[in-house]
């Protein structure tokens, strides 16, 4: 925590000017922005359960493909992207 305390004759500006300077050098900012956007890591149970399911995914994907049942056109996004035959 940070304090400061106003001194005879000083405005506000000084004043305010010294409490930043003060948080600036305590770190108090940086560390709050680290753990802004902090994650937890996954467990392993919930990473083996995403894999499963997207192994799962692309395997109904593979078969809706080869039956000829997917749509030309895909939208993502806003954009339309047809899928090229090679």
């Amino acid at each position: 925590m940070v304090e400061v305390r106003k001194k005879d004759n000083e405005n506000s500006e000084t004043l305010l000017r010294r409490f930043t300077r003060r948080w600036q050098e305590s770190g108090i900012g940086v560390r709050a922005r680290k753990r802004r956007f902090y994650q937890k890591d996954f467990t392993k149970r919930e990473k083996r359960i995403r894999a499963l399911y997207r192994v799962k995914k692309k395997k109904e994907y593979e078969t809706l493909e080869k039956l000829g049942k997917l749509e030309e056109e895909r939208f993502r996004k806003g954009k339309i992207y047809q899928r090229r035959s090679i």
